[in-house]
């Protein structure tokens, strides 16, 4: 996996070209001048301009990720960051926050200059079959930066050409209709997928496939058929006020429900799927190569009380899900990206205190991102089912005393549990990693000050919030090295899409267009790589509605990568889920050493959430509209 280690080395070529942007947002392309051409002088210079318009993809996933803004997981109020601040409602058009808005125009504005210097200057040494892939990764790009932006702001700007630097402010484009948004990724999707490789090289895993092409498509039109944006957008006067769409005049959005939509987004599915799994070759991760990579490092099964080693073997293939790479025999990955060793701080604050080199010296984590205990009691049970549903589950009265099995801290809410459960969260008593004390297992002791419990003497601004750990993407062999305190972290991909994802699109599709059965395989398909049992009709018509199944076996699935933000918004159901009051924990922050009963208390955290409609989108920077008068702010701002 050579491509973004090879672009971190590169990105210097098209970071001075932004230098020389003016404050507009559209007008980031410097006028001609006569060293722009010496960009694309041969072959390599071509390449390396090429592969540092992906450099949006990685600075979008790791400085303006929102998923802490939604309840999955908190980190320390202390941290301040801009997506805690989002959560709190406190996001302020003039100063700049969470301002996504800017640097993906100004990737936009990269990829239609390289676009145009090729065109104009391509020098004799790149081949037919390099020029090709090229453009049709740089159509892929603005397919999906449009989708970023979109997501984040709704209607947006379409920047499908280059702005010149004495473009005339009355010449700018405003918000185009929602709708005329996504026909634009959509028609970009299909002009790439016609051009681009199914498949790539492992050397240049994360180029743009078609594969990724027609899986973006899927997700753009799934989000196009969800309710906010098909006939429940709250607010109902938001149009602009001198820009026109044409064949929209100056609506933003439709507030017409169209069923169409959610069968247009399903025939984007299957072809997704199709593709992906014949000419894409790819394939859901599988046990086979789970325990073929595990046996090879040497990596024990973990310790769960009462379940035997088939199911703890299912537990270490969810782990290495997303810790493995496509070397590694890995082919769920559509599309992802590959962090810097200077990212591991994303890495770092999901690991907890107390870990150890291999001499004992401590080091490691921070203990940071903190999952809430809604995410607790929305995995499922060994059974398949809810906590609250399964009637062969503890009473909820008792899910907060000990469990009295090999660990007593272990409470009853974390005993008996699904694989995923086991694989992604960490806990009180619960097994973290293998060799991450002094090279053996590491039990966590979050009552105790000294280990993983709070203590604001010794870690200051990295105490756990709610008492549960996250152990997504943490790799099950990572350890620390006793002679230079080296880490032994793999470098992976952070997924932006899969294959699973797909499924799960697809059968909300049938879910919304009223195709049960084909909705449940869908979701049994997710289920049995699970490890848990399929749904039956009859689970739809006595526990939950079959769309409540849908989103419930998507918020475990594709917890924590950056799905649950758009999730809530698109199906209108923030004002339920992050009202404030709705965000609990365990008493992890109260005292020092609590006891037992202190500390499986469950306690509102102590964060400012609320949620105001006005949260639906990001507001854009008041310096952008000031430049822009075709402009008209999100509403609410």
């Amino acid at each position: 996996m050579k491509i973004f280690k090879v672009i971190f080395n590169i990105i210097k070529v098209a970071i001075p070209i932004c230098c020389l942007a003016s404050c507009n947002y559209l007008n980031v392309v410097p006028p001609e001048t006569e060293d722009l051409p010496d960009l694309v002088k041969d072959e390599p210079t071509c390449r390396r301009f090429a592969l540092s318009n992906y450099e949006g993809c990685w600075y979008h996933f790791y400085y303006n990720r929102i998923d802490c803004s939604t309840d999955e997981f908190v980190y320390p109020q202390i941290y301040n960051r801009d997506d805690q601040r989002l959560a709190w409602n406190e996001l302020d058009p003039t100063k700049g926050l969470l301002d996504n808005w800017s640097r993906l125009y100004q990737d936009l504005g990269q990829i239609h200059l390289f676009q145009r210097l090729l065109s104009k200057y391509r020098p004799s040494d790149v081949t037919d079959d390099e020029y090709n892939r090229w453009m049709a990764e740089m159509v892929f790009l603005q397919a999906y930066y449009h989708f970023l932006l979109l997501e984040d702001y709704g209607p947006i700007p379409i920047s499908d050409r280059w702005f010149g630097e004495n473009t005339v402010a009355s010449e700018l484009p405003g918000r185009s209709h929602f709708d005329c948004c996504v026909d634009s990724i959509v028609s970009w999707c299909d002009q790439a997928a016609k051009a681009l490789p199914a498949i790539v090289d492992v050397n240049e895993t994360g180029r743009a496939t078609s594969v990724a092409c027609k899986a973006l498509k899927a997700r753009v039109l799934l989000y196009a058929a969800s309710p906010l944006w098909n006939g429940s957008f709250p607010y109902s006067n938001w149009r602009n006020k001198n820009y026109e769409t044409p064949g929209y005049g100056k609506e933003l959005v439709s507030h017409t429900y169209d069923p169409k939509k959610w069968q247009r987004a399903l025939e984007a599915c299957n072809d997704a799927i199709t593709w992906a799994t014949t000419q894409g070759e790819r394939t859901l991760f599988n046990l086979a190569t789970s325990e073929s990579i595990r046996k090879n490092e040497n990596v024990p099964l973990p310790t769960i009380d009462n379940v035997d080693s088939a199911f703890k073997e299912r537990v270490m293939l969810m782990r290495y899900l997303t810790t493995t790479t496509e070397d590694d025999g890995n082919k769920e990955i559509i599309l992802g990206v590959i962090p810097s060793t200077s990212e591991l701080d994303v890495y770092k604050c999901a690991l907890p205190h107390g870990v150890t080199t291999y001499n004992g010296t401590p080091t490691g984590g921070y203990s940071g991102m903190s999952p809430y205990l809604f995410t607790v009691e929305y995995f499922y049970t060994i059974n398949g089912l809810l906590p609250q549903s399964d009637p062969d589950f503890y009473p909820q009265s008792e899910w907060f005393n000990s469990a009295g099995l090999s660990n007593h801290n272990i409470i009853k809410l974390n005993a008996n549990r699904e694989p995923r459960f086991y694989a992604w969260l960490g806990f009180d008593g619960g097994e973290y990693s293998s060799f991450l004390s002094n090279g053996s297992p590491l039990v966590i002791q979050s009552r105790v000050s000294s280990q993983q419990g709070y203590n604001p003497d010794r870690y200051n601004r990295d105490n756990n919030v709610t008492g549960y750990l996250s152990k997504k993407g943490i790799q099950p062999n990572i350890k620390w090295r006793s002679t230079d305190n080296g880490q032994n972290i793999r470098i992976v991909p952070n997924i932006i899409i899969r294959l699973a994802e797909l499924y799960l699109d697809r059968a909300e599709c049938y879910a919304a267009l009223g195709e049960t059965d084909m909705a449940l395989a869908d979701l049994n398909v997710i289920r049995e790589r699970a490890g848990i049992p399929d749904l039956t009709t009859t689970d739809v018509s006595s526990k939950m509605t079959l769309m409540d199944w849908v989103c419930n076996e998507r918020f475990v699935e594709l917890w924590n990568e950056n799905q649950r933000y758009f999730d809530l918004r698109r199906w209108c159901l923030a004002p339920e889920y992050l009202k404030a009051g709705t965000r609990m924990g365990l008493n992890a922050m109260e005292k020092e050493d609590p006891s037992f009963t202190e500390f499986n208390t469950p306690t509102k955290v102590n964060q400012s959430f609320q949620w105001a409609n006005r949260m639906y989108l990001l507001p854009i920077a008041s310096s952008e509209l000031y430049s822009n008068p075709q402009l008209v702010q999100a509403p609410g701002y």
